[in-house]
């Protein structure tokens, strides 16, 4: 069995191992020259693929960018993807570039999708992504997420991928589009329900959309948009015990071997399943009932399993379709290779510092793990609103 004291060090080398080779063929101009499209059409997919990949290659390793670190290995790691990521920004929103996304064409509204990641990384680690760019790149990226308001979302999560953008213009631009942003959240709050979970629409989905999407732009749409409407602060506080206790249920997913239940859309995205327990524990506000160092020993196996799995990478490094290694079966029509990479979300905690007690704290089962082990352990209770 692997080493649990050695955790950061795996989740540093798999991260770095996932976003290199997207990273470092962008900040070239040369994404487009040498990223597959893996799909069931890939000629469908290739009009999106550059923002796709970029914007979710930087979703989930933004935090990571933006930890203060010690001199050291992990520190050059990190400085060294950190130019690369500004280059990809650029790379992706510069006209004249090979790469140049795909920022207001409406077929399939794909490019709302990760416009919203893009937004949402900028979000994650402004000081890291957002401040070192000049005035004139800022701009530049500010023109491609004022395009993306010519595309209407669905009636889904979705209408959260158009509320994010609105937040980085408004952190960013000092301007956003009120209608677009209170839709979202008046009908995420219909669509609630009940036990920290919210459909997704009017239908329920057995899925893992509130951790892939839902809860976590909930969270921070809600937390930009502190103190500018009553409603929505009201909300906040609502949707902060609701997201407790989704991070509490993902946690209760993770089994003894580091295997979940592969039940509903998008398994491809592997361990993205699981951003939001990741984001809460970034956050410092994971349940009560559970510990850091459980939370962190039971993504560890996750990321150990699906990435240490034959096939999962291509020769070139490049991430294959599959939730264990390459199974191209489980693809849905909208799934490429550019889309597998919302595995990265599933790192959120590395924004935390190696002395967090996330990290630092002895290795602990967490609850699948020690139930099937045989340990006492609380009832579990559904969360009551009054």
């Amino acid at each position: 069995m692997a080493d649990e004291t050695h955790d950061r060090t795996l989740w540093v080398d798999t991260l770095t191992r996932i976003v290199e080779p997207v990273l470092g063929a962008a900040a070239q101009g040369r994404l487009r020259e040498t990223m597959p499209i893996e799909a069931h059409e890939p000629g469908s997919r290739r009009p999106f693929t550059m923002l796709e990949a970029v914007g979710r290659t930087l979703v989930g390793l933004a935090p990571w960018l933006g930890c203060e670190l010690a001199e050291g290995e992990e520190a050059r790691q990190r400085d060294r993807l950190i130019p690369l990521a500004h280059a990809s920004i650029l790379d992706i929103t510069d006209p004249a570039s090979p790469d140049y996304g795909n920022w207001s064409d409406a077929q399939g509204r794909q490019p709302i999708v990760d416009a919203a990641f893009l937004a949402h990384a900028l979000l994650r680690a402004p000081a890291a992504l957002w401040h070192p760019l000049t005035d004139a790149q800022r701009d530049q990226v500010i023109a491609c997420l004022r395009a993306i308001r010519s595309i209407r979302c669905h009636m889904n999560n979705w209408l959260l991928f158009g509320a994010m953008v609105e937040a980085a213009l408004f952190r960013f631009a000092g301007d956003y589009d009120t209608q677009r942003v209170a839709f979202a959240l008046e009908m995420h709050e219909q669509w609630y329900l009940g036990d920290g979970v919210y459909g997704d629409g009017p239908p329920f989905h057995a899925d893992y959309y509130n951790s892939f999407v839902i809860s976590p732009m909930m969270l921070d749409v809600l937390e930009v948009f502190a103190g500018q409407r009553e409603d929505w602060d009201a909300l906040r506080m609502k949707h902060h015990p609701r997201a407790k206790r989704g991070a509490a249920l993902l946690e209760r997913l993770i089994g003894p071997e580091g295997a979940y239940p592969p039940v509903g859309r998008s398994l491809c995205y592997r361990v993205g399943a699981f951003q939001l327990l990741s984001q809460m524990a970034l956050r410092r506000e994971l349940p009560e009932e559970l510990s850091p160092a459980q939370v962190r020993c039971a993504l560890s196996a996750v990321i150990r399993r699906q990435f240490a799995a034959p096939g999962t990478f291509d020769d070139a490094g490049f991430l294959r379709l599959g939730m264990v290694g390459a199974q191209p079966g489980l693809a849905e029509r909208y799934i490429s290779t550019a889309s597998t990479y919302l595995c990265t979300t599933g790192f959120l905690a590395l924004g935390l510092p190696p002395a967090d007690p996330f990290w630092a704290d002895p290795p602990a089962d967490w609850t699948a793990k020690a139930i099937w082990s045989g340990a006492d352990r609380a009832a579990d209770y559904a969360l009551r609103e009054s």
